[in-house]
Formats: structure tokens, C-alpha cells, sequence
């Protein structure tokens, strides 16, 4: 029998009162006991949230760049150093593998944050390409520090200037936080400014201790659900499964690069979705008080027009739930329903970042 993988900064979080969930193996984060001050810290302070168990690969060789561009569906090749993408991998058929960033150090160096290990993908999908997969998930903790204060408890323990690094930009060279040596992403899950660090194995707890000791509040999962999908954000196996959904079922269109000359796996069957995709992915507002089973069916006059893939009780919007929706029904204000049991709840289709649909406070 397998033992569930631990992260480094188990014990440390565990004597800060957290408990844990096994999922797919790993040990993560589950709640510190205290849910709304976890939520009022991210979209009022800062939270700090453990992304250990997030797959890194680093990513090396001559044909670096083409072993990637090959599965990815978003154009890298106008990428420049320090920058981050995300996007989905994508198999021959144009359906999602999983979604994931891709972090340029140059043209022969790359990082790839992926949800599942895919060794064995990555190796059958590049085959005659001189490139490198080297999984490190175990060398690169990384620790995710979101919310409005994210900025200002970071400048307070680092001589850089912390506000120079724009969304979706990481520095190519590690920079002293609190004493340790860290890489710096302006990245996060959480639709507000964040950023994310990866330290050493030897100094990803003495930086936990540190971002605590400043300001952050740590946070599991509980607080994490209502928090991405206010955003809008999705979670593998959750919200789609590998093989089964295409990019366009979670209203990824814009992520798919069919107007650049780059070709990347089922680009030709993604094109032909692209002019009318028969789902859309969006948000309900739901009515009543009780949430709907995962996987419940949502209806229109009884008819089944989609499936409900997640929901939970926000602490603003009351009610919500993530839906892949047959498009025809997909129009904001469109009324359905959704099974709850015997009988239904009704619902109302909304944007799907209902909380900032611009994505303003993240870039801010």
C-alpha cells in the first residue's frame, strides 16, 4: 500500500492547528479551523495556502520550447523570459489532458505546473525532439500567498521592489525573502493580487514562518473552494475530466491559439468546435438553502440541458455552482433548474467570474 505523500511544511501547518484530506495520494491542507478568517484574508488581507502537491516539471534541451508548443494549446512562441501562460494540454482529439502554466526561463529552459503526473504523455507526445522532462515536485514547495495585503507583506520582508512584477511575470533569478532564497511568481488561484514562492526544501518553513509572522493567514481547502469559483476557476477532475471534455466545454476559447501559425495537437479538431461550441461553461446562482449534488443534472422544462460540476455556499453570493451548459441555454439571466434529490432548485445563469468578470483586482 502506497503512503499518502506528505509536504514539507506538514508539521508546521499541523501545529498551526490544520487537518488534512487525501486527495489522488497527497496530503493537502484541508481547514485551520477558522473558515471565514481564511476568506476574509484573502479578499481582505492576505492568505497564505499550500500548493505542495502541484506537479513541476522542469522542462530542458534544444527543442524545449517545440516539445511543449507541441501539447499546449496557447501560442509560446511570442513568450519572453519571465513570463507565465496558462492553459490547457490537449491530446490528438483536442481534448483536455489537464490545464497548467508554463514559466519561460529561455528558449532551453521552461518550467511546467501541471495537476497530474504525465510523464508517460509528455514522453509519447515529443518523441524525436531533444528535450528533458525532470519531475520536481518534491525540490519546488511552493507556497501561494493571495489577497489585497499579498504585495505589502511581501515588500516587507524583501529589499526588491515588489510591485515592479506584472501579473502573470516571475523573476528569472531568485531573490532574498525573508532570508531565503526564493523564486518569485506573480501568480495565484484566488482572483486577487497574489504572488507565489518557491524556496528550497530546507526553506520552505522558515519562509512559511516568516509570511505567518508578517501578516498572512494560513488557509485550506475550505477556504479555497468558495474563493476560485467567485474567480472562476477550475479544477481538474472536478470541473472536467481528462478525454472527456474539450477546452471549449469550459469556456476556454480564448486560450486556444487557432489564429497563430503554431501547431499543437488536435488543433484541426478544436477548429472545427471553434465557430459553434455545443457547451459553455458558466456560473448558477442557485435558490433555497441546500446545495445540489456534484454531477446533478441541470434542466430547462424538464429536459436535461447540463451537468452541475461544483458548488458551495459563498460568504457573498449565497448559493453558486459551476455548469458545463448546452449553449442554447447558456445566455446570462437564463432560468433552469437544478435536481436536488426528488425535486429541483431553480437557478439562474450567471457570469463566470461573478465576483470581478474583468479580472481587474488580480491584475492590480
Amino acid at each position: 500500500m502506497t503512503e499518502t505523500v506528505r509536504s514539507v511544511l506538514h508539521e508546521v501547518q499541523e501545529a498551526r492547528g490544520a487537518t488534512f484530506r487525501d486527495d489522488g495520494g497527497w496530503w493537502w491542507t484541508d481547514s485551520f479551523g477558522d473558515h471565514p478568517a481564511g476568506y476574509e484574508a484573502v479578499r481582505g488581507g492576505a492568505a497564505l495556502w499550500d500548493v505542495y502537491p502541484m506537479v513541476k516539471w522542469v522542462v530542458t534541451g534544444p527543442d524545449a520550447q517545440a516539445a511543449i508548443q507541441r501539447v499546449f494549446t496557447r501560442d509560446i512562441t511570442t513568450q519572453k523570459p519571465g513570463q507565465v501562460r496558462y492553459g490547457p494540454f490537449v491530446d490528438e482529439n483536442g481534448f483536455l489532458v489537464d490545464d497548467g502554466t508554463v514559466f519561460k526561463h529561455s528558449d532551453e529552459l521552461w518550467w511546467a505546473l501541471t495537476n497530474t503526473e504525465l510523464g508517460e504523455w509528455w514522453a509519447e507526445n515529443t518523441k524525436g525532439l531533444d528535450v528533458h522532462f525532470e519531475l520536481s515536485t518534491h525540490e519546488m514547495p511552493l507556497l501561494s500567498l493571495q489577497g489585497p495585503k499579498s504585495r505589502e507583506i511581501l515588500q516587507s520582508l524583501t529589499d526588491i521592489d515588489v510591485s515592479s512584477l506584472r501579473y502573470f511575470n516571475f523573476l528569472t533569478e531568485k531573490v532574498d525573502i525573508a532570508g531565503v532564497s526564493t523564486w518569485l511568481m506573480r501568480t495565484g488561484f484566488s482572483g486577487e493580487i497574489g504572488y507565489e514562492l518557491i524556496p528550497s526544501r530546507d526553506g520552505a518553513v522558515p519562509l512559511w514562518n516568516a509570511l505567518c509572522e508578517a501578516g498572512a493567514v494560513p488557509m485550506g481547502l475550505d477556504t479555497l473552494e468558495p474563493v476560485r469559483l467567485e474567480a472562476g476557476l477550475i479544477v481538474y477532475e472536478q470541473d472536467y475530466f481528462p478525454g472527456e471534455s474539450t477546452p471549449y466545454d469550459v469556456s476556454l476559447d480564448r486560450l486556444v491559439a487557432l489564429d497563430s501559425d503554431v501547431e499543437f495537437l488536435g488543433k484541426a479538431k478544436l477548429a472545427e468546435i471553434a465557430s459553434a461550441p455545443p457547451k459553455r461553461f458558466k456560473t448558477l446562482v442557485l435558490e433555497g438553502t441546500d446545495l445540489p449534488e456534484e454531477g446533478a443534472d441541470v434542466l430547462r422544462d424538464g429536459a436535461v440541458v447540463g451537468i452541475l460540476t461544483s458548488r458551495i455556499i459563498s460568504p457573498q453570493f449565497g448559493l453558486i455552482a459551476f455548469a458545463q451548459l448546452d449553449t442554447a441555454v447558456s445566455d446570462d439571466g437564463t432560468k433552469l433548474e437544478v435536481t436536488l434529490g426528488d425535486a429541483t432548485v431553480p437557478a439562474t445563469v450567471a457570469v463566470l467570474s461573478i465576483k470581478d468578470p474583468t479580472k481587474a483586482l488580480a491584475r492590480g
